[in-house]
């Protein structure tokens, strides 16, 4: 079938379809005999890599039926897919070799062996992700066909004592897991391919076959492989046909190949095969295309000598078909590449691929093409921690870490598969109650009992304390296997499956119906049982670090949607893009540290060493994704991608732009791969998500006249200067802001704390105080803050503030009595009317206190725990409170309060910080005429919020506005706050 001598080496050129080019050669050989075509044994590097030779051969056929080739996936390959068997096992030791270890009870075997080390004290998550590493090592060591024994001879009197102590970690691969793995009668997965493809390789040797054997598309990277491509190129009726080998490169250039040059993997197989790069011929006489002379000569070796460079017009017509684009960003990166895809689509029958080993971009590209309900094909699948189901038990498990925390907890309330055996709409409902009752503010106290006195009081309390003990039924035992000393993980995950199947369940879906449905249900309930298998092997570990262990051994683990999803746009990563082939590719993220990767650093050893044990350098890999560069750029349209900035720091184009970059200027080309007037990507892509009508306006509502408030408190005639929406919003439309959700012990909180205990202490002792009035005040706080004190937080930061405020407040009220004044109003309300209004408007207040003193007068005190107004913000009128409270002292609308003239207008800082507290005495005002002030400025501005053609205008000040109000994402100031608007 193959002419010519042994070994016979073929490549298809990077510029023709690789499993096109294979299969079309393959069906021209077999001359129409569909046996003949049947008898072909074909070896490819991936399970992906045979689906894709199989629509090949559709493609080629013309889609009819046809007997295809046995085809045979080299990197993850078992007995049965090679002639071992066929030949009853003719190569002995072949029929006896032990299964390959399963990769998650391999790794806690290893963690258990991590973990029995003396003097380390490693908890189980960090175990189980030392023993991956280990696995990995494991892996490497076999890849490369180095004996872990070696690794004793790496650590001499040269190094320092921290490798001394790594070498001891490592002696776990050297002598501990051998024993281990021998008393589990398996083998390593990549020590048992090893094993595999030699015996195939010795096999073949033995008894050549008398059908085609054809290795494709492997480089043969992996020593064991390319032993058996050696093999198979010896055979009388093999062949091995490798992938874009670059014949335009020169001779001097090729002898001096780095680990990061595209060429350098193949030439290293040549090498090994025993033969030149003239050896090696034409798969289909396909002629070098000038685009592959353009990348050889801007990739060739620094060291060696400059190709001659080409003209500017060759260059052009070169490159024509491929166009580079820096974006500003990923966002718009990603945006350019989903217009470019959705473009694809126009012309029937046109197929458009990602490549990138950016998931983040893929995910972007993924999201911005559903704004026109496509669904993309994204080979590197969905992680399955971020499936709905996977993250419904992480989400339990965190639940279980963190005692009930309001955060995790509420997540997994309002989780799309959480029912509690309830009706959804019902679920939810009593889900949002228990979140407005007790898990917004403050942390409530810890576990169930916390939750249930967080609601007691609440008016929905009987409802609430029924959904606990719900909860409770479902939780507690996950609650309780979680919190002893020491159990076997596998009960754990029962209890962790129970609990989840529960939860999951509706009054008309079973649990397991819901929770383990569609591909993202089987992949997870795929993972349970791996897990239930292999956490036996850990022995009796820290139940508490069950969550953290689950999380950790999920984390990698991805699902692949089987269907569903777009037969012509296509996401691929570098190991999915080998071999396939689109119309449109678009090559993404060609960022240095993206691609090419960063090289890895190996955790167990330095590069001397591992070039002492005869590992390969971590540059090896960039040599691979250089080569899948090299093959991707040769597709007929090509985009070439990248983001100027990520995360706002600036980046650095892949190497491989840099140097076309060098060549294109050197020819004076330097503009050749920019976008043309018709390839607007990123200006089309600004247009879409700018507003296509007219600028974005602040809201400006205007109720009716009888829908308008026609009292508000001092507080809030504040809020009615600054930001006029917020009374819209909160008066008129009823809408009450939430606390933050698990809150720090807040400032508002803390405010009607302190001042509850200072009310009570006051009116206990207005006129004197006794000896031990620190110790009463403190009494006082702990009863005030009693329903309080089983939040951590509350006990941790609201206590000791108070504490210091305690010593301060008692001296300053003891000196405020010497000097004569008296209180006289505490926490009490009052109103009176202002304005000119037809409806009368009443303004309210209740001043923290009024203190008297006959020969001056009236002092309003205003207690802050946050910071207090300026004297010149209340003489301009913006925070009028306590002028307003001093109006209504002199309306005599204060009980209790003596007609007087208002002397003083006092704000007392109560921070409780280092300074524990400072009085601010507005002294330097003239009292008298700010009070006049204020009185003539509220009644124009009630007037006018009577009108019913004044709007509520949100932020008309808001120079004076705190950084975020509570209702600017109501007013959507995001949208127009960059925008000029009018200050009324």
């Amino acid at each position: 079938m193959f002419e010519g001598k042994a070994p016979r080496v073929f490549t298809i050129a990077s510029a023709e379809p690789f499993v096109d080019s294979l299969a079309k050669k393959l069906l021209e050989n077999a001359g129409g005999e569909p046996l003949k075509l049947a008898e072909m044994r074909v070896l490819l590097p991936t399970r992906r890599a045979c689906r894709a030779l199989q629509e090949a051969f559709l493609r080629q056929g013309g889609g009819k039926l046809q007997l295809l080739p046995r085809m045979t996936p080299l990197g993850d390959i078992d007995e049965e897919e090679l002639s071992i068997v066929d030949a009853g096992l003719g190569v002995a030791g072949a029929a006896s070799l032990p299964p390959a270890i399963p990769s998650l009870e391999r790794q806690m075997m290893l963690a258990r062996a991590v973990m029995a080390l003396p003097g380390d004290g490693l908890r189980p998550e960090q175990a189980t992700v030392l023993a991956l590493e280990l696995a990995k090592l494991i892996d490497r060591l076999a890849t490369e066909q180095v004996d872990p024994k070696e690794l004793r001879t790496l650590v001499g009197d040269d190094f320092a004592e921290h490798w001394q102590k790594v070498l001891r970690f490592l002696e776990i691969l050297i002598g501990t897991w051998p024993e281990i793995l021998s008393e589990a009668g398996a083998l390593d997965p990549a020590a048992r391919r090893n094993a595999l493809l030699s015996a195939q390789a010795r096999l073949w040797q033995e008894q050549p076959p008398g059908t085609p054997i054809i290795a494709a598309g492997s480089t043969g990277s992996i020593p064991a492989t390319a032993a058996l491509l050696a093999t198979v190129a010896g055979l009388p009726q093999g062949a091995v046909v490798l992938p874009g080998l670059d014949r335009h490169l020169a001779d001097d250039a090729w002898e001096k190949l780095p680990l990061t040059h595209p060429q350098f993997g193949l030439k290293q197989l040549l090498n090994r095969l025993d033969i030149g790069r003239g050896d090696v011929r034409d798969w289909d006489n396909s002629s070098t295309h000038p685009r592959g002379a353009v990348l050889s000569d801007a990739l060739v070796p620094a060291d060696t000598l400059a190709p001659t460079t080409p003209i500017a017009e060759d260059i052009t017509a070169a490159l024509s078909g491929v166009t580079r684009l820096d974006c500003p960003g990923p966002s718009e990166e990603a945006l350019a590449v989903a217009l470019i895809m959705r473009e694809a689509l126009e012309t029937p029958g046109r197929t458009a691929a990602l490549v990138t080993p950016d998931r983040d971009l893929a995910r972007r590209v993924g999201a911005a093409l559903r704004r026109w309900d496509i669904e993309i094909d994204d080979t590197a699948g969905v992680p399955l921690g971020e499936t709905p189901p996977g993250t419904f038990l992480r989400l339990i498990a965190d639940v279980a870490r963190t005692r009930l925390a309001p955060v995790p907890l509420l997540a997994l309330l309002k989780h799309p598969l959480a029912a509690g055996g309830m009706d959804k709409a019902d679920f939810r409902e009593l889900a949002r109650l228990l979140e407005t009752e007790a898990l917004r503010g403050p942390r409530p106290g810890p576990g169930l009992d916390g939750l249930a006195r967080a609601v007691t009081g609440s008016k929905h309390e009987k409802r609430l304390k029924g959904f606990l003990s719900r909860l409770s039924e479902l939780l507690a035992p996950l609650l309780d296997a979680t919190g002893r000393d020491a159990q076997d993980y596998v009960e754990i995950l029962k209890v962790h499956v129970t609990c989840a199947e529960a939860l999951a369940a509706t009054d008309t879906t079973s649990g397991a119906a819901a929770l383990w449905a569609d591909e993202a249900g089987e992949a997870v309930a795929n993972f349970v049982g791996e897990l239930a298998t292999s956490l036996g092997h850990l022995g009796q570990v820290p139940a508490a670090r069950y969550p953290a262990v689950f999380e950790t051994l999920m984390d990698g683990r991805v699902v692949r949607p089987r269907f569903g999803r777009h037969p012509r746009l296509f996401v691929w990563g570098l190991l999915e893009a080998r071999l396939q082939h689109a119309d449109v590719v678009i090559l993404g993220g060609l960022n240095e540290g993206v691609w090419p990767p960063q090289p890895e650093t190996n955790p167990w050893m330095s590069r001397p060493m591992m070039a002492d044990i005869g590992l390969e350098a971590p540059e090896r890999r960039i040599g691979l994704t250089a080569h899948d560069f090299q093959q991707a750029f040769m597709a007929p349209r090509v985009y070439l991608t990248r983001a100027d900035r990520v995360g706002g720091t600036p980046t650095v184009p892949s190497r491989w732009l840099l140097r076309l970059d060098n060549l294109l200027a050197r020819a004076g080309a330097k503009d050749v791969l920019q976008p043309t007037e018709a390839e607007a990507w990123l200006t089309w892509g600004r247009m879409l998500d700018a507003a296509v009508h007219e600028k974005p306006k602040p809201p400006r509502p205007c109720p009716p006249a009888d829908a308008r408030p026609s009292e508000l408190s001092a507080t809030q005639i504040e809020t009615l200067i600054r930001d006029p929406y917020a009374i819209y919003a909160r008066k008129i439309l009823g809408l009450q802001p939430l606390d933050p959700i698990d809150a720090d012990p807040g400032a508002a909180d803390r405010g009607i704390f302190i001042h509850d205990a200072l009310e009570a202490f006051v009116r206990a002792y207005p006129k004197d105080v006794p000896d031990d009035a620190v110790r009463r005040l403190m009494e006082i706080g702990q009863s005030a803050l009693a329903p309080h004190f089983d939040r951590p937080g509350v006990r941790t930061f609201w206590w000791p503030r108070f504490e210091r405020v305690a010593h301060w407040f008692v001296d300053w009220h003891k000196a405020r009595l010497a000097e004569g004044w008296e209180p006289v109003l505490v926490e009490k309300f009052g109103g009176t009317e202002v304005g000119s209004t037809k409806t009368p408007f009443k303004v309210f207040a209740k001043p923290d206190r009024i203190d008297h003193r006959a020969d001056i007068g009236l002092s309003i005190i205003d207690y802050k725990t946050g910071q207090p107004p300026s004297a010149n913000q209340v003489e301009a009128g913006l925070t009028p409170q306590l002028p307003l409270e001093a109006i209504i002292a002199l309306a005599g609308q204060f009980k209790g309060v003596p007609e007087a003239p208002v002397a003083e207008l006092v704000y007392v800082h109560l921070s409780g910080g280092r300074e524990p507290a400072k009085v601010n005495n507005l002294k330097k005002l003239d009292v008298a005429q700010v009070i006049e002030d204020t009185r003539a400025g509220v009644a124009k501005l009630v007037t006018k919020f009577a009108d019913a053609q004044t709007p509520y205008l949100s932020r008309p000040r808001p120079q004076f506005e705190s950084r975020f109000g509570n209702y600017d994402h109501l007013a959507r100031v995001g949208e127009w706050g960059g925008a000029a608007e009018d200050a009324e």
